[in-house]
């Protein structure tokens, strides 16, 4: 039997037991609540964590780009005018390098940098992971940053845009910024097709930043850029260069322009402009990120109208004749060169003659005959003669900055602008314009829409309606006129180094005061466009020369007439087209 004694110790264990349980219960509660707030506090610091957390605690995963190489921009030929190749800048992390307060100046020793500048880098991101320092390392730089093996410094793939040619055709071609986004021209027009889709690579990585997992969708391939195909020929680009800047630096010009163009297919094969800083003169225009850099000026052949003098008679002649107002043979009294219009108006010619036939006016280039014939249009006619041409708007080729140049509103038109816009005065035309126009000389009378990029499955042409301003015959007529004028007129110049048989008119016209209305009465815009083979015609080249020195010479044929015939050589003989002066039979003009 159990002693009293023992019962009571064993009711008094009972209670005690209790008590233990109750006790070790409350410290697994305990426990359990504690693990779940630092779960808790886990779970907030991973998706959460404070600004200074994150400052002093290594991410577990990391995410490396991988660039896409932005597409090329070929010529015609598929020849490259620009690429993009991969290079290195150089960076630092601030928080993995020895010492953020020296690492500049150790660099600068190594790479022959200046220390002050790198420096102010590293300071202005003392608290990030990334602080680039270089944005380009040349190849030696490269090769000794990779040799010194520094702490925390390290280098980064990045494109590098690269023109083969230079600066041929740069303003066409356009800029890209560092950021590899287009900035101008054609890299600006096209930059989302040319721009690649960059693809990236997550990891999960160790503390000492060494990968070690990959997701299943960590990976995101990318995708280059897609090509752009101009229709520029390089070796063309590089003759019009050459040949303007020859001529404008003959007569000691501001500047220059030029297009080589095809006026069956509507290409534009060459495209340039040039402008010339000449002490002791004053500027004639400004383009200020031209000096920059070359590729963010502005396309002037595109953008800046000029006034085309007496190149614009020939589409108020070819007008004038399809309207049977003036026949070939009908003579025209020229008073010897001065010659008052029924409003009063005086008009003279560069080069005096008592009378002239209709085909003469043309040949001579006759201010006096072409002012005549004017009056015999109505102002609607005239000016439904230069709307029918294309100027006065865009020439839908989606270039831009492109202008519609000026033309005197209907409100506005006078006698004094009926004269003055048939000897290619008052009014203003963009190279551009005036090539395209040009171009119904060449064709069945109709002007063909232009291109710049040659059509691709990724860049399609937009259908464009013709646009046929005269009859065919009209358009032969007029062609075969000024045929006369590179033998017996103002393109005899031209006529003496020209391997084929050019037609083409020149223009002398005084250049537009910039302080306010009016003109300059010694300073010039001269230009000189033309086409060639005879019959059928393969290209025309428009050139324009601005503010020559007048003493070394200021006349339309004169000085563009050699630089256009020399260019229309030379791009002809790009395209294997023969020579077909054997083939002219002039034997004579009524030009006299």
């Amino acid at each position: 039997m159990t002693s009293p004694s023992s019962g009571r110790e064993l009711c008094g264990a009972v209670p005690e037991a209790r008590r233990f349980g109750a006790a070790l219960n409350l410290l697994l509660s305990g426990i359990i609540g504690a693990m779940f707030l630092v779960l808790a506090r886990v779970a907030q610091l991973q998706i959460s964590p404070s600004e200074a957390l994150v400052r002093h605690t290594p991410l577990t995963s990391s995410t490396r780009p991988e660039i896409a190489g932005r597409g090329d921009i070929l010529d015609r030929r598929g020849r490259v005018l620009a690429t993009s190749r991969v290079g290195y800048r150089l960076f630092v992390d601030p928080q993995e390098v020895d010492d953020p307060y020296t690492i500049a100046i150790d660099l600068a020793h190594l790479l022959g940098r200046d220390p002050v500048a790198l420096d102010r880098r590293v300071q202005s991101r003392l608290e990030k992971r990334y602080a680039v320092l270089i944005d380009l390392l040349s190849d030696a730089e490269l090769e000794a940053v990779r040799t010194a093996n520094l702490r925390g410094v390290g280098v980064a793939p990045v494109l590098v845009r690269h023109r083969p040619y230079g600066n041929l055709a740069a303003p066409v071609i356009g800029l890209v910024g560092t950021d590899h986004i287009g900035r101008s021209g054609v890299e600006a027009i096209f930059n989302s097709l040319l721009t690649g889709r960059p693809g990236r690579l997550r990891y999960l990585r160790d503390v000492n930043r060494n990968a070690m997992w990959v997701e299943r969708d960590g990976h995101v391939p990318g995708a280059d850029g897609r090509n752009v195909r101009l229709t520029i020929d390089v070796e063309m680009q590089r003759i019009v260069e050459e040949e303007v800047r020859a001529g404008v630096e003959s007569v000691n010009a501001a500047g220059g322009r030029a297009i080589i163009f095809d006026p069956n297919s509507g290409e534009i094969l060459a495209m340039t402009d040039i402008l010339r800083d000449r002490p002791g003169y004053g500027p004639f225009t400004d383009d200020p990120l031209r000096q920059i850099d070359p590729s963010l000026g502005r396309m002037r052949c595109i953008t800046d109208p000029y006034e085309p003098g007496s190149t614009f008679k020939s589409f108020v002649w070819a007008r004038v004749t399809e309207l049977g107002l003036v026949q070939l043979d009908e003579v025209f009294n020229t008073h010897n060169g001065s010659y008052r219009t029924p409003r009063g108006r005086r008009i003279s010619d560069a080069y005096p003659y008592a009378e002239l036939t209709w085909e003469g006016v043309m040949i001579k280039s006759s201010n006096i005959g072409m002012a005549q014939a004017a009056q015999r249009l109505t102002d609607r006619q005239l000016q439904q003669c230069v709307a029918d041409f294309g100027f006065g708007r865009p020439t839908g080729s989606g270039l831009p900055g492109e202008t519609a140049g000026i033309v005197t509103e209907p409100k506005n038109w006078t006698h004094y602008t009926q004269t003055s816009v048939s000897m290619g005065h008052e009014i203003a035309v963009t190279p551009l314009q005036m090539v395209r126009a040009f171009a119904a000389f060449c064709r069945d009378g109709s002007m063909p829409p232009i291109h710049l990029i040659a059509p691709t499955e990724e860049v399609p042409i937009v259908p464009y309606v013709t646009q046929q301003p005269m009859l065919e015959s009209t358009a032969r007529l007029t062609r075969q006129t000024m045929r006369k004028v590179m033998t017996h007129g103002s393109g005899r110049k031209a006529n003496e180094v020209a391997r084929y048989r050019m037609f083409g008119k020149s223009g002398t016209a005084e250049l537009p005061r910039r302080d306010g209305p009016g003109y300059h009465k010694d300073r010039y815009v001269i230009s000189f466009i033309a086409g060639a083979p005879l019959d059928p015609p393969r290209l025309v080249v428009l050139c324009i020369i601005e503010d020559p020195d007048r003493s070394l010479g200021h006349f339309g044929g004169a000085v563009c007439g050699p630089v256009a015939a020399t260019i229309m050589n030379r791009a002809l003989e790009c395209l294997g087209v023969p020579s077909d002066l054997g083939l002219d039979s002039l034997a004579g003009t009524q030009g006299n």
